[in-house]
């Protein structure tokens, strides 16, 4: 009986003018295009509520780079022409033999070698793919990069921080050409003073030092200059070469 009479007040009000009868609903979330996102509004929240609910999506959203998953460049648009892609393709089959080629004499060494593997199998789909497929083979390509890096790092030494490997682990998904840098890097302190003790890796690591500062420029050239035909390949040449003098060490 009461809830006849309200509906029953419900449409009398609508014929008031200035009053709009809406059913009541303890939350309800709407699309607002100025932030991207959602915002809740008020109609059953208070006011305490929605504003920290605000705080937390900006708070999301100016997170820090590292937290974020990576995008792809203008490379990732395609390839300028078919014979790019076949160069980018075959430039990607040395890091194969390379991995199939590597010391293998331990879990560690065996793991690296299959890592470098399987960076030459994603680097050729990704450059063989075309349209949405090709975002996500490009975060598989760099996220592959990043693994040989933390499996060279443990291939050549146990005494690594078990935190830092942990960590490593924990963004490869996110952002991993900053595990890149920090795992290559340490493998370059690694590899000088290993060449300063033993005089038959000095060659290799000359070799290796002249391969990763051509690799180095013609990876930045490659994000400056997107359009600039075969600088990828380029790079691709260039870090095999260093790939190849880093297997020295596990020798």
């Amino acid at each position: 009986m009461s809830q006849n009479r309200t509906l029953n007040h419900s449409r009398a009000l609508e014929g008031v003018h200035g009053v709009h009868v809406v059913p009541h609903s303890p939350f309800s979330v709407t699309e607002t295009n100025q932030s991207g996102g959602l915002r809740p509004s008020t109609g059953g929240t208070s006011t305490a509520e929605a504003n920290q609910f605000v705080l937390m999506q900006r708070v999301w959203q100016q997170r820090p780079a590292c937290l974020r998953p990576i995008h792809c460049s203008a490379s990732c648009h395609g390839d300028q022409h078919l014979a790019e892609t076949i160069a980018n393709v075959l430039t990607s089959i040395p890091f194969i033999a390379l991995g199939i080629n590597a010391p293998r004499k331990n879990f560690s060494t065996k793991l690296y070698a299959n890592s470098l593997i399987g960076v030459g199998v994603a680097s050729s789909m990704y450059h063989c793919s075309r349209g949405k497929l090709r975002k996500y083979l490009r975060w598989l390509d760099y996220t592959m990069i990043a693994t040989t890096t933390v499996c060279l790092s443990r291939a050549l030494s146990n005494e690594n921080p078990k935190l830092l490997m942990a960590a490593s682990a924990a963004f490869l998904p996110v952002n991993p050409l900053m595990v890149t840098l920090i795992h290559t890097g340490m493998m370059e302190v690694a590899f000088a003073k290993r060449a300063l003790k033993d005089p038959d890796l000095r060659t290799a690591h000359t070799v290796h030092k002249m391969s990763s500062l051509m690799g180095g420029m013609l990876f930045i050239a490659d994000d400056l200059f997107p359009k600039t035909p075969y600088l990828h390949a380029g790079w691709h040449l260039a870090a095999a070469v260093g790939v190849g003098t880093c297997n020295k060490l596990l020798e």
